[in-house]
């Protein structure tokens, strides 16, 4: 008999209470039965391009002018760094495949029991850094959207500014699917016009022709346009939950028409954006961006650009709470979704705390999106090859099955095909990692050059294939 969870009970719940219209959303990691799915591919346009239409986005281009690239360096790093949006877009097609989150799906690749291992690192622990992240970016925002108003944050202020953003945050994520689909399209609709109003200050003052005072060559070069690949990149790879947002749609929803809609609507405005803040790095000090790109704003626009960054925290934050939440579900943890957001929100908020009383904000996501890259790659690379591999069918009700008659149990509960390439693949990643904190022995031959993402990424994927059974589905 298949393990049940308090949110996988509710499985004959009408379908409007069921994906949250009108009321929270009642699935948890269970299948969503055919006649509950519901929706178009292109919905999911709205869904991936708000949280990308985002100030994180202009900080990490900025920090690429920082690390000595030129403009045009810069772009082409963003550009070829944010095609790692087309696996998420592959991720992506077996949501309506398998009607169940990534977070189940990928029990298929590292089996039931190795799934809780590798989703609690990959899944849970991830998706709780990043909200502490773009917590960290909103209540900076929030803080001096405080001071326009003439008010000068103390710390109980502060705390009760970022516990406000949090709440606004999770709310959403507990009401979740149908909520993140109705909200985000007019999200991004007003960010965008927003961030466009910035763009356009920011570009009547850009240098075209940048070029750093000491432009990099050889080894140096090389090792620039790496670690800027890998940092773009790093974005994309946090993704691999990409399935959470597509499950709902019926299983005949073309494949193609749900890779593209979701690699698109993140990839333009990743582009677009960080771009931007590339752009704004050629004529601004992007060390301290905010304060950076307020300076040349009006006093009248300051308060939109502001109240913009926390409505940008709280739509990524949504979606990531909202993964997290499934993520200790499929760990193991039998709460409702609700609660499981909340414990992750909780988390969040005391990480938040740190990141902004205890480290230097710009660092701290410079060197964290780096060092993710080693693991994140590798493991969506296992994910993906298993989606080929398989031609991407799945068999929903048996991937919720957790005892031992399931077909996804495998050997003790364990694939040691999806364990093994995501830890090969690691390794090999982390041996040619180069960040400030850590510098691999492969990259330090290389003269620092960051080539975990090809290596990691191939390697994990070429080994899965090698080692995986060659009938889908066989032990």
């Amino acid at each position: 008999m298949a393990a049940t969870t308090p949110d996988s009970q509710q499985g004959t719940a009408p379908a409007a209470l069921a994906v949250g219209q009108g009321g929270i959303e009642t699935h948890g990691i269970d299948h969503i039965p055919e006649g509950e799915r519901h929706g178009r591919a292109r919905e999911l346009f709205g869904v991936w391009a708000a949280p990308n239409v985002s100030y994180l986005n202009l900080v990490v281009g900025g920090a690429l002018i920082l690390m000595g690239l030129s403009l045009w360096q810069s772009l082409a790093v963003i550009v070829a760094g944010n095609l790692c949006w087309a696996l998420v877009g592959l991720l992506a097609v077996s949501g309506p495949a398998a009607g169940t989150p990534s977070e189940v799906i990928t029990r298929a690749v590292f089996g039931i029991r190795g799934n809780r291992a590798t989703v609690v690192l990959t899944g849970w622990f991830v998706s709780v850094c990043y909200l502490a992240l773009n917590w960290a970016a909103g209540s900076l925002a929030a803080f001096a959207l405080a001071a326009e108003a003439g008010i000068t944050p103390g710390t109980p202020l502060k705390v009760v500014i970022i516990v406000a953003v949090a709440v606004a945050t999770l709310a959403i994520s507990v009401y979740g699917h149908a909520t993140i689909l109705r909200l985000y399209l007019p999200f991004t609709l007003v960010l965008t016009a927003v961030f466009t109003v910035l763009g356009g200050y920011v570009v009547a003052r850009a240098d075209w022709s940048y070029r750093p005072e000491q432009p990099l060559h050889g080894a140096a070069l090389w090792a620039a346009l790496a670690g800027g690949t890998a940092l773009i990149a790093s974005a994309p790879l946090s993704y691999n939950n990409s399935a959470d947002f597509s499950r709902y749609l019926p299983t005949a929803t073309s494949r193609w028409a749900v890779a593209s809609w979701t690699a698109v609507g993140a990839f333009l405005p990743s582009v677009l954006f960080t771009a931007l803040g590339a752009v704004a790095g050629t004529a601004l000090d992007m060390t301290d961006p905010q304060a950076a790109l307020v300076a040349v704003l009006p006093s009248w626009f300051r308060p939109l650009f502001l109240l913009a960054v926390v409505l940008g925290a709280i739509a990524n934050n949504a979606m990531t709470a909202y993964s997290s939440g499934l993520a200790l579900q499929a760990f193991g943890l039998r709460v409702r979704r609700s609660l499981s957001v909340a414990l992750d929100g909780t988390l969040g908020i005391a990480l938040t705390l740190y990141a902004l009383l205890v480290s230097n904000f710009l660092d701290t996501v410079d060197n964290m999106l780096q060092l993710m890259v080693a693991l994140l790659g590798p493991s969506m690379a296992v994910y993906a090859a298993d989606i080929l591999r398989r031609r991407n069918r799945y068999d929903g009700p048996a991937l919720c099955d957790e005892s031992a008659t399931s077909p996804y149990w495998y050997r003790a509960g364990v694939h040691w095909p999806g364990i093994t390439a995501l830890a090969v693949g690691t390794v090999a990643a982390t041996l040619c990692l180069a960040t400030p904190d850590f510098t691999g022995p492969i990259a330090a031959a290389l003269g620092g050059t960051d080539l975990s993402l090809p290596v990691g990424t191939l390697t994990a994927a070429a080994l899965y294939l090698a080692l995986g059974p060659r009938r889908p589905g066989t032990r």
